[in-house]
């Protein structure tokens, strides 16, 4: 029997699970892993894939069966961080958006920072004023269709292409004329790097939303970005703290608090669910120790509590920004060649992806243009997009020049859009594979979005309805002053428990510690008096001394098995 249940073990370490990633331009990787296989081998494989060196700025994307997203943790074992069932499925994005994207170092990495904001900006996760809005559309349809040829290019041709959750017609032909006429002669690099320049300085830039309600139940956004904290609430950016300024991030259920030395200030947020509050609280630890910290030997174990014995703790693992922007700067390899190939968008195709394909023909990266006209568009073009922002300095080191000196850095307040900050797709989490696939294709197919993505590990999600948003609030009314009372006794008794059993913990830690000294040689009055009590002798002469010779003749079968071997 034990040399089944041990061939059994040896069998579950030996099997092998399928893993799918979705990748920026939508393409997929599909490998296989061990079982004890850790994060790292997986991220591994796919830089490898991609060619990619500058990889500290990605991560590996998931989410469970509750459609909660996670950052697959590289130091763990796949299979552990996993709630599903294999095969898993991922998605590679940006984790950590450069300060600087169009400094970077290789032209894969800038194009794939490229894909990601790009992204960004289709999900209305980047908001930007119209102007804005056209140039950066006129420098995607240069990167990825070339100069404008009236011959491929008839009357219009911008409304083939979906840049904005919203488009209107004025848009669309400031888009036209902007690429007709301001760009002819641009590269694909140099439209990207352009494209880069142009969005690093948006408010909005590196905002990865998270959403949650104030301490009052009014909806906010929070989000950590290359120069720090920032809650987004209505059209209004009302908190922005410094990376400097932030001196604890920590949760308890689902409350999240942001310590800062910026008048003392100490700002709670209510976190949709405790496991949503968790992963918000551990992407603000990563990000505070990527771009806030000079070395990765300063990141320290943090905890969600002040007292040791309660709460998560958790450490970020990967290398900082500092050190990152220094391993880039000594890479000298020759740059993978990049061969772009640009295909007409026609009414035909069903379905719409964001970018070009990367193949995996090493040093070799093949961009295929797949955007198709999307359904919906026409419903579309008659409600404008106009969303105004306005750039303002962070003052933080990473920041460009031009955009430190832009604005006033002690603004704190700052009107971002004339619209509400409301993502379409980052509001509610990927949905898992075999959970509502039907009705999310057939969403997707209305809205004019990908309707092959059941596997879209971030931007798949529908945005959900008036109904359900009404329902979410109405269900989440109880909590806006606080924890229910439920919740509070629940969390006091486990508290109590804890306590009482560190307490009980460490009363026989010093128990043992108490034996010990009273049994050794040492001569001090203290432990004299202990050893002259009859109760010590009664104890030292019935149960310490057979247990010493029990121990003793223990110790001499094992040395005499270890000799005779």
């Amino acid at each position: 029997m034990l040399s089944r249940l041990v061939s059994g073990s040896i069998r579950n370490l030996e099997r092998e699970y399928s893993c799918t990633v979705r990748l920026l331009d939508d393409s997929e990787y599909t490998c296989t892993v061990q079982r004890d296989a850790k994060g790292q081998y997986l991220f591994d494989l796919i830089c490898h894939h991609l060619n990619l060196l500058e990889k500290d700025y990605f991560g590996i994307r998931y989410v469970d069966p509750d459609k909660q997203r996670h950052w697959l943790e590289l130091t763990r074992s796949i299979a552990k961080q996993m709630k599903s069932q294999p095969p898993f499925t991922m998605c590679l994005r940006v984790k950590f958006y450069p300060p600087d994207p169009a400094a970077l170092k290789e032209e894969i990495t800038r194009y794939l920072v490229f894909l990601q904001i790009k992204r960004d900006l289709y999900h209305g996760r980047l908001l930007c004023k119209t102007s804005d809005a056209a140039l950066l559309a006129a420098y995607i349809l240069q990167a990825e269709i070339g100069d404008y040829d009236p011959g491929k290019h008839p009357e219009g041709y911008s409304s083939k292409f979906q840049f904005f959750p919203k488009h209107s017609e004025k848009l669309e032909r400031r888009i036209s004329d902007i690429h007709k006429i301001e760009l002819i002669g641009q590269t694909p690099e140099t439209s990207e790097r352009n494209f880069l320049q142009k969005a690093q300085m948006l408010e909005t830039y590196g905002v990865d939303p998270h959403p949650c309600k104030d301490v009052s139940g009014n909806p906010a956004f929070l989000a950590f970005t290359p120069f720090g904290f920032v809650v987004l609430q209505g059209n209004k950016r009302v908190h922005f703290l410094k990376w400097n300024e932030v001196t604890k991030l920590k949760f308890e259920g689902k409350m999240f608090h942001v310590n800062s030395t910026q008048k003392e200030m100490v700002l709670t947020y209510f976190a949709p669910t405790p496991e949503a509050c968790k992963h918000l609280w551990k992407c603000g630890v990563e990000n505070q120790a990527f771009y806030k910290l000079e070395k990765s030997s300063q990141v320290r174990t943090m905890s969600s509590s002040n007292l040791f014995f309660k709460g998560s703790r958790f450490r970020y693992s990967g290398r900082v920004a500092k050190e990152v922007m220094e391993q880039s700067a000594k890479i000298k390899r020759e740059p993978p060649e990049i061969h772009r190939a640009g295909m007409v968008p026609s009414r035909s195709c069903p379905s719409i992806t964001h970018g070009p394909r990367l193949s995996s023909v090493p040093r070799t990266r093949r961009r295929a243009v797949h955007i198709s006209i999307m359904e919906g568009l026409e419903s579309l073009r008659d409600s404008a997009h106009s969303t105004p922002v306005r750039s303002v300095s962070h003052g933080e080191a990473f920041i460009p020049r031009s955009r430190s000196q832009a604005t006033d850095a002690g603004e704190r307040t700052a009107v971002i859009s004339d619209e509400a900050y409301s993502p379409s797709d980052s509001v509610l989490p990927t949905p898992v594979a075999e959970h509502g696939t039907a009705e999310l294709t057939g969403s997707r197919q209305i809205n004019g979005a990908p309707c092959s993505i059941e596997e879209e590990k971030e931007s798949e999600a529908g945005t959900p309805t008036r109904e359900e948003r009404d329902d979410i609030g109405a269900q989440e009314g109880a909590a806006r002053g606080g924890l229910s009372e439920v919740e509070q006794v629940n969390k006091f008794v486990l508290s109590v428990l804890r306590l009482l059993l560190v307490t009980i913990g460490l009363l026989f830690v010093l128990l043992l510690l108490l034996i010990v000294l009273t049994e050794s040689d040492l001569d001090v009055a203290f432990l004299r008096d202990i050893r002259r009590t009859p109760e010590f002798e009664q104890f030292h002469y019935e149960y310490f001394c057979p247990l010493r010779r029990w121990f003793a003749c223990k110790l001499r079968w094992v040395g005499a098995l270890l000799v005779n071997k």
